[in-house]
């Protein structure tokens, strides 16, 4: 079945309200006008500058139970979470560098980017819409990757300050990394007293266009760097996967995960089944599949549940999104100097990345991409933090 691409994302540690999806015009303009000063909970203060000279801003929202967002204007990137253990002891759990020239300089893997203006892949690198075929960087093998090679993750946006948290402005040019229509994109992030970070995307075009933004934090719940996630315990509310060729594309299939290295309808550990020799696990080098979600309207539902069992993290996960993209960290190899010298090795983080279907352009049968004037693409996706203290 066909979903239609105009819904808001909104990425939140604790699950808010449904947001609807509407086809009206957007009431927002190309570029939206500054919002209200900041909250007193919300710091913004420069971040240094890239490689280039261009300065970057950072965004510091904390709330009374001292935990912290810290997210920049180059690729609207998340730099650090602190949230708490069972024991109350905050620590960073998300990869990354500690300035802004190191993720523009050393090329990184996505760490907390805002990704678009499609995430996930498409094929060869190109797709048709309206009897024309676009074509897009080739930038991941033979395939598109994450909006190209400058793709959103590689961008300043405008930061403003809004209540309890941030939004962040982009308007990305028509024909821009080869995407048809000069689309309007909005992603705020805030955090209230409740631990819950919510992180929202609207997106408005003035030509067909296809969008599918999401979020790439890479999370160790035991820390930024502290060990691999291989002891994470898993479970994703998916009975279904789109199984992938060696290039990674969707082959069409929707297929059953029941008997499969891809079953974590009950809690499993990330690494129980990540070395089955399973064709699967090969052509993902691990787990790097888009999970098909279990649900029943498009309001918001959960999603995913990771518990790390030696600090008691907890991290729900609740979404309007149809799938979730499971990437283990298989790329990580040790090259990679992260936030404090920490030594970023094979799976030493995990992404959990609500989306549309890799690929959707070129697969009609998967939930449409396209957004068209007049309409606004949203979508939701909640984030909620806790802890188990029942495991020690």
């Amino acid at each position: 079945m066909r979903r239609s691409r105009c819904s808001i994302a909104v990425l939140t540690l604790s699950i808010a309200a449904a947001t609807a999806c509407t086809t009206e015009a957007p009431s927002r303009n190309a570029s939206p006008a500054p919002t209200a000063a900041a909250p007193s909970n919300t710091v913004r203060t420069p971040f240094g500058t890239l490689p280039d000279g261009t300065p970057v801003e950072l965004f510091t929202i904390t709330n009374a139970q001292g935990v912290e967002v810290r997210a920049m204007t180059y690729g609207g990137i998340i730099v650090s979470l602190r949230v708490p253990d069972r024991d109350g002891k905050l620590d960073d759990v998300v990869l990354g560098y500690d300035d802004a020239a190191s993720y523009a300089r050393n090329n990184s893997p996505f760490f907390g980017a805002i990704i678009g203006r499609y995430g996930n892949r498409i094929a060869q690198g190109r797709f048709p819409l309206d009897g024309k075929t676009y074509k897009l960087a080739t930038n991941n093998g033979p395939n598109h990757l994450h909006g190209g090679l400058k793709g959103f993750d590689k961008v300043v946006w405008r930061g403003e300050p809004i209540k309890d948290g941030v939004a962040f402005t982009y308007t990305s040019r028509d024909g821009e990394e080869g995407y048809p229509g000069t689309l309007s994109a909005r992603v705020t992030y805030t955090l209230n007293e409740r631990n819950d970070l919510s992180i929202a995307y609207e997106a408005t075009t003035d030509k067909p266009t296809v969008v599918n933004l999401t979020q790439h934090t890479y999370f160790n719940l035991a820390g930024q760097g502290a060990r691999d996630v291989l002891g994470h315990v898993l479970r994703l509310d998916a009975m279904r996967y789109t199984p992938v060729d060696a290039t990674l594309i969707p082959t069409g299939e929707l297929a059953s995960v029941d008997g499969t290295p891809l079953d974590f309808r009950q809690p499993t550990p990330i690494g129980a089944h990540i070395a089955d020799d399973d064709p699967q696990i090969k052509n993902g080098s691990g787990f790097d599949h888009n999970f098909v979600l279990n649900r029943t309207d498009e309001g918001l539902q959960h999603a995913a549940r990771v518990v790390e069992p030696t600090t008691g993290r907890v991290l729900d996960i609740a979404t309007t999104e149809p799938g979730v993209q499971f990437y283990s960290g298989n790329f990580l190899d040790g090259t990679i100097t992260g936030k404090g010298g920490r030594v970023y090795a094979k799976r030493t983080g995990f992404c959990l990345e609500t989306q549309h279907y890799p690929d959707s352009p070129n697969q009609p049968k998967f939930p449409s991409t396209t957004l068209r004037p007049g309409q606004s693409y949203r979508s939701r996706t909640v984030w909620t933090f806790s802890t188990d203290k029942s495991q020690r």
